[in-house]
């Protein structure tokens, strides 16, 4: 496909500079997307731990000043992304796309057609916090119109997925939708809700030649997959994907990726090259 790079992996620094390039070339009409956990901060037992490293963000906030267009899209709630993070001057999407906090600006956009569906999605999840799902410990996160399950760090993880993919088929039944990410289940409005959204909204809002996204989960496909589309519609000339490897990724990640990196660490010397360019 016209503008997509070829797959690399494990980069030197002159592969990474080569792959880079379309970006670095001419930064001013370039962008750099990507997710927040897993990519730019470990994975950890609990969502509430987890942490970006200062180097990471040093970086971030110079890839700001340099670039076109930043942004971070999560599946956390915007303002939990922006906390985390924390880095000024750029876009954050949270909930995987839904919510849209602009530079600058102090509240987030939502899809009015998303959030008419957060109180029948909160009627679901309180119907169905048992007592059973506390006693295996499967945490529920609370993300607005979305809500999601996490059992990671649960003593017995087998049996808490057991009774969480018995919620989903009930969720499935009652007419929402579901998606799986590591050790998480969502239940979400039955509307279309993907990153790949968030990915056209950001180039829409702010015109690019070229674009990078950055993703380690199921969930940042579809960030891949809407670069791919906006390469074969003209509206960007190139478009590098990003994959992290790691234990519990999907193995897409790492094959549809025109560069493969090793886990945080490695896509950390991503954003140095972007940088130091």
């Amino acid at each position: 496909m016209r503008g997509i790079l070829r797959r690399v992996s494990a980069p030197t620094a002159d592969r990474l500079a080569e792959t880079l390039r379309p970006l670095t070339d001419a930064p001013r009409e370039a962008a750099v997307f990507c997710d927040i956990d897993g990519t730019l901060a470990p994975i950890v037992q609990r969502a509430d731990d987890a942490k970006v490293p200062e180097a990471t963000l040093r970086l971030l906030a110079a890839i700001a000043r340099r670039y076109a267009c930043v942004g971070c899209i999560s599946g956390r709630s915007v303002a939990e992304a922006r906390r985390l993070v924390g880095v000024g001057g750029i876009a954050y999407a949270g909930t995987h796309g839904v919510e849209m906090l602009w530079p600058g600006a102090t509240k987030p956009e939502m899809s009015p057609e998303v959030s008419a569906w957060a109180e029948r999605v909160t009627k679901f999840v309180r119907e169905h916090d048992s007592r059973e799902l506390r006693i295996l410990r499967v945490r529920i996160e609370d993300k607005g119109p979305i809500s999601a399950f996490h059992w990671r760090g649960a003593p017995d993880e087998p049996s808490a997925e057991a009774h969480v993919k018995q919620l989903a088929e009930e969720a499935e039944a009652a007419g929402f939708h579901v998606h799986w990410g590591r050790k998480v289940l969502e239940v979400r409005p039955p509307v279309p809700i993907d990153k790949g959204q968030a990915v056209r909204a950001l180039v829409e809002h702010c015109p690019v030649r070229a674009a990078l996204f950055a993703g380690d989960d199921v969930t940042d496909l579809d960030a891949f997959g809407a670069l791919d589309e906006l390469v074969a519609d003209g509206r960007l000339g190139s478009a590098v994907r990003v994959g992290l490897r790691s234990d519990e990724g999907p193995p897409e990640i790492v094959e549809r990726a025109d560069l493969v990196v090793d886990g945080v660490a490695g896509f950390q010397a991503v954003l140095r090259a972007l940088a130091e360019a």
